[in-house]
């Protein structure tokens, strides 16, 4: 009798738990949306203020147009506290990093709108960079092309920096490009992540662990990345 009532307790918490995770949740996907009070760009982002209800909400996004005093909603994302923001030199008690306004697609499926096919950068620059010389070294296209082989191994790439989203989970994440790769599969733009801060234009060499299919949560997967690069001219 007393292991039935122990079994019958455990029960009823788990339901009550899992009822007040569901609407914790949807909680989360309401705050998320709202009147734009405030909005600004920096580092690749755009910071959007929400107001709904009386209630203040900050939300970044890759960087989107966004017009003050329209109605948004956006994808539910991790909220991170006492975020400090580099390019901006300012500091958010509370953010939400979201993967962007959310859509009829993106409702039905969040990955359709984020991830690394919508991530990347597409320019009309004709961009051509020398490939980096050693053994480890490779090409955009080459990384994309080896990711299977080269999971969790030491590479080294150059190319042109053409986007920086600084100070984002403590670390800079730098676009690469060496003309290399086709735009259309999304197998030009290459990403490394960084403690180092370049410049946009600079061209550099990225050095650092290369992973496959690397998937950061909030529906922001990577084909390929490198992690914890050195960046030098």
């Amino acid at each position: 009798m007393k292991r039935a009532l122990t079994f019958l307790t455990i029960v009823i918490t788990a339901v009550f738990f899992v009822a007040g995770f569901a609407s914790y949740a949807a909680a989360q996907g309401a705050g998320l949306s709202g009147k734009v009070i405030e909005t600004m760009d920096s580092g690749g982002y755009t910071y959007v203020h929400l107001e709904s209800n009386g209630k203040k909400v900050w939300v970044a996004i890759p960087q989107t147009k966004v017009v003050k005093g329209q109605n948004m909603s956006f994808i539910p994302g991790a909220e991170m506290e006492n975020f400090e923001s580099k390019t901006l030199n300012r500091k958010f008690d509370k953010i939400v990093f979201s993967a962007g306004p959310l859509t009829s697609d993106s409702s039905k499926d969040g990955a359709k709108s984020s991830g690394s096919k919508a991530n990347v950068v597409v320019t009309g620059e004709k961009i051509k960079v020398q490939k980096a010389s050693g053994a480890d070294a490779y090409t955009v296209a080459e990384i994309y092309k080896n990711k299977e082989k080269l999971d969790k191994k030491e590479v080294a790439v150059r190319g042109k920096v053409v986007k920086v989203s600084a100070g984002i989970m403590g670390k800079n994440w730098i676009h690469l490009q060496d003309g290399t790769g086709d735009p259309a599969k999304s197998t030009h733009d290459l990403v490394a992540t960084s403690k180092d801060l370049p410049s946009v234009g600079d061209v550099v060499t990225a050095k650092g662990t290369l992973y496959k299919d690397k998937d950061f949560g909030s529906n922001y997967k990577y084909a390929v990345i490198i992690e914890g690069a050195t960046i030098k001219k």
